[in-house]
């Protein structure tokens, strides 16, 4: 290999909420999608990778597992306009952000989620109203099992069963898919899962509707993960909580992160701010 260059390992990225969009615009491509999407996601590691080994690399992702398809339920919609699933989703991950949201005795599910998105509005902003629009439909849709969670379960496991990666990186609702592939396929194995901005722990949303459930309060590193770092930003609202090895065991670290807090939850600023650097470079030189 030329002079200059890393070696690279094989790594494979499993993308968040709202990226149905790739699929629409790749003329209903999965594959033209997760391409787009991994070139975007080696543009935004090497910006934050430093050092000059890595300066004329940029090739880092082998694939990126695409399942955004097997979630789509139409355009995103205001709160008060979701079905009833991504409603209760909404309540309970304002709950989250906020112990004293609580609904009205004999409020309607329409009016708890239209008082909330004007509470989410007042307090952090229209960014956060766009996330909740992404966020609770799909998790919604994928933990409702079902067909649906199957096949975006399926569809990760397949790539990380083809490409046989050192490392996985999983971001998001994407954090919830892979933990959930690597206990279901018991031939899945990677030697390092990173998970950014996830909301595994999530309590009364996400924690306890896995698969497997947790048992005794508690989930655990899949057998086939030899080691587990999860990274949040303090200001992530959907990696509540930041820290999961309250409610994990076999992760090595939680690490925190400061990346941006009008833009909290995108793959973009947690692969370009370094904060996976330290975990990734052995790996990759």
């Amino acid at each position: 290999m030329e002079a200059g260059y890393p070696v690279m390992t094989t790594i494979v990225g499993v993308h968040g909420i709202g990226k149905y969009h790739y699929y629409e615009e790749s003329g209903g491509s999965p594959g033209r999608a997760a391409e787009t999407m991994r070139l975007k996601w080696n543009g935004y590691l090497h910006k934050g990778l430093a050092g000059p080994a890595f300066q004329n690399s940029q090739n880092y992702f082998s694939e990126i597992a695409y399942y955004a398809h097997h979630l789509h339920s139409g355009p995103p919609r205001p709160p008060k306009q979701m079905d009833a699933p991504a409603k209760l989703v909404f309540a309970d991950w304002a709950g989250q952000l906020d112990g004293r949201i609580r609904s009205a005795a004999g409020e309607s599910l329409t009016g708890i989620a239209h008082r909330l998105a004007e509470w989410l509005l007042a307090r952090l902003g229209p960014n956060a109203v766009k996330f909740a629009q992404d966020f609770c439909p799909e998790v919604a849709t994928y933990l409702g099992g079902g067909d649906l969670r199957v096949r975006a379960r399926d569809t990760v496991a397949d790539v990380i069963r083809r490409r046989q990666p050192r490392v996985v990186i999983a971001h998001s609702l994407g954090s919830v898919v892979t933990y959930e592939a690597f206990w279901a396929n018991a031939d899945l194995s990677t030697e390092l899962l990173i998970t950014l901005g996830s909301p595994l722990g999530m309590r009364n949303v996400v924690f306890e509707r896995l698969s497997p459930v947790p048992l005794h309060g508690r989930g655990a590193r899949p057998p086939g993960v030899k080691r587990w770092i999860n990274i949040a930003d303090k200001d992530d609202i959907a990696a509540i909580p930041p820290d999961l090895q309250a409610f994990f065991d076999g992760i090595e670290r939680d690490v925190a992160c400061n990346i941006d807090w009008l833009d909290f939850h995108t793959v973009r600023n947690y692969l370009g701010c370094g904060a996976v650097n330290e975990y990734l470079k052995p790996y990759l030189a």
